[in-house]
Order: structure tokens, then C-alpha cells, then sequence
């Protein structure tokens, strides 16, 4: 994984992918008591960054093996990506869904065209369902965070938001970045890395599924003890990817942890304050530039927002519940 990769990402994903805007608040500045800019990736194709990666992927295959079709495992956002991405490269997806994903990310996949197979994640694994499946079909499985092309897509993020803030004067200290598996983190980590070295990459996570703060704490991968039980679902992986702990561990610094509640607060905040609609786990990296201001350096903040695809019920309820408390 280097920066050519994801330049030339970026080059394939250009008239593809949406250039989502970098949004600011003077009133979650005053909550974050610094200025915050949030690029806003909810508003990319699919609902989230994740339909950068799947794009990179496809569009990466040599054609022959293109044909065959793709696989995927995934909770949601990742199923739409590589859904929408084969769709329009007139090859067929099939993907893997928990029994458990927001029934609005399984009904939109399967619009988007894609065969869906469903799991139990606590008593299956993914991972074993897919390459049999992938075996037996001859798909193409394209992982959702441990692919190297898929790595590429995602870091092109990086890439936009260093064009962005110099446009806006950003003075960013710290880019606040939603982890799960990595895919995101290290892909914007190497961007920044290469063309802004004085920022610093900061993976956020739920309460209870921090592997990667866990991990890069203790310099070795770490998985978590529980397979579910955030409403962060789109973040909620075993352990980082083989592939990607080893590009956070190289170019990031400490993880952030915040709770449910804090993103339930945020998706309240995002919507009444800068009108787009964030997904729990499209949350985590806003919500820890809000609620624990104290753990981050001094200085202008960028944060990405990563996905927005959440059910109805959940995000009225957070709506209902937060929606007057800031």
C-alpha cells in the first residue's frame, strides 16, 4: 500500500464518486470550544465513504475476471458500495449480511441488485461463509477494509480533505477518523502522512469494540470480546485488518472511545446544525470532537462523518430524545 495507489484511485473514481463538502458550525464550535470542519461522507453515493473503496476495487479487475462477479461481506454500507459499483459495471454482487443489520441497509443492497446470503455473526463467521462461497461460484471477494485497492478508494477521502483545508485555512491538529476494521483510517492515514505530516490521525471507536485504540495502545493486534452490542453497527468489527494495523500502528496516533449515547447526541447535533443525517457509527469521530475535547490537542479539528445509513425508529428516537438538549 503506498500513495500511487491512491492517486490512481482517485484518477478512476473521478465523475464516479461525489467530492462531498467540507462543512463547519459556528455552534459545534462553540460545543468542541475550537473550530470543527466535518467532511461529510454521508453525503457520498450509497450513504458513505464506502462506495469509494468498492468502486476502486471493481474498477481495478481485469475484465475477464470482472465478468464473473463479486462477493462481499459486510453490516451494510460496504454491501452498497460494492452493490452499486457492480451494478454499474453490468457485473452481478452477491453479498453476506448479519441477520442483524438495519433492515434499511439489507433492503437497499438488494435494490442496488445484489444476491444477499444472511448470517448469524455471533455463531458464524464471514470470512468462512465467503471464501466458500467464493470458491464454489468463482466470485471475486472484495473485502471491506482488508484489500489493498479497497484501502486505495478510501484514502482518496484523505486526499480531498487536504485540498479542502487549504482552501478554507484549516490549521487542523488532528484528523478524527470512524474506525471498524481500519480500511478508512489507513488508507486517509497514508494521504496525510505523504502531503500533511503535521496532522495527526486519530482513529474513533464505540465503547466495547475499541479494538484498534486497544491495539495501537499495546503495539500488537487485540480483538474484542464481544461480536456485538453497539448501535454503531457499521464499526463493529472483530480486530483490525492484517493489512491495515500495520499502516494505523505506523502512521497513527492514540484512538478515541466515546458511547452510545454520545453518537446518539451527535446524529441530534449533525441534523439540527448542519442538516445532514448521520448513522451511529458515521457519528463516533464528531461526537468525540464534542464530548471528549479534553483527550484532543489544541487547534483546528476535522472529522469525518462517514456514513448516514440509519433506520427511521433509531434516528427519530434520537431526534425525539436529544433533539432540544443543544
Amino acid at each position: 500500500m503506498n500513495i500511487d495507489m491512491i492517486e490512481a484511485a482517485k484518477k478512476r473514481l473521478k465523475g464516479h464518486a461525489r467530492v462531498t463538502p467540507l462543512l463547519s458550525s459556528p455552534f459545534i464550535d462553540e460545543l468542541a470550544g475550537r473550530r470543527v470542519f466535518v467532511k461529510a461522507e454521508t453525503l457520498q453515493h450509497t450513504g458513505s465513504f464506502k462506495f469509494r473503496g468498492a468502486w476502486s476495487a471493481v474498477s481495478a479487475m481485469e475484465e475477464a475476471t470482472r465478468k464473473n462477479g463479486v462477493l462481499a461481506f459486510s453490516s451494510g454500507n460496504h454491501a452498497q458500495g460494492v452493490a452499486l459499483a457492480a451494478k454499474n459495471h453490468g457485473v452481478s454482487a452477491l453479498i453476506i449480511m448479519p441477520t442483524d443489520a438495519p433492515k434499511m441497509k439489507i433492503d437497499n443492497t438488494r435494490a442496488l441488485g445484489a444476491e444477499i446470503v444472511l448470517y448469524d455473526r455471533i455463531k458464524e463467521s464471514r470470512e468462512e461463509i465467503g471464501e466458500k462461497i467464493s470458491k464454489d461460484r468463482g466470485l471475486t471477494l472484495i473485502k471491506p477494509y482488508d484489500e489493498p485497492q479497497v484501502i486505495a478508494g478510501q484514502g482518496t477521502v484523505g486526499l480531498e480533505i487536504i485540498e479542502q483545508a487549504k482552501e478554507l485555512d484549516v490549521d487542523a491538529k488532528n484528523l478524527l477518523v470512524c474506525c471498524g476494521g481500519g480500511g478508512l483510517t489507513s488508507g486517509v492515514a497514508i494521504a496525510i502522512a505523504h502531503y500533511a505530516p503535521n496532522i495527526l490521525v486519530r482513529p474513533v471507536e464505540p465503547v466495547g469494540f475499541d479494538d484498534v485504540t486497544k491495539s495501537l495502545a499495546a503495539g500488537k493486534i487485540i480483538k474484542n470480546k464481544d461480536g456485538s452490542g453497539s448501535i454503531c453497527d457499521a464499526i463493529v468489527t472483530p480486530q483490525p485488518g492484517d493489512l491495515t494495523f500495520p499502516i494505523m500502528k505506523k502512521y497513527c496516533s492514540a484512538g478515541l472511545v466515546v458511547s452510545d449515547e454520545d453518537c446518539l447526541k451527535t446524529m441530534a447535533i449533525a441534523y439540527s446544525r448542519l442538516k445532514i443525517v448521520l448513522e451511529p457509527g458515521g457519528a463516533v469521530a464528531l461526537a468525540s470532537a464534542i464530548f471528549r475535547k479534553k483527550d484532543i490537542d489544541d487547534g483546528d479539528v476535522i472529522v469525518i462523518a462517514s456514513g448516514g445509513n440509519v433506520d427511521e425508529g433509531l434516528f427519530r428516537s434520537a431526534l425525539q430524545k436529544y433533539g432540544n438538549s443543544f
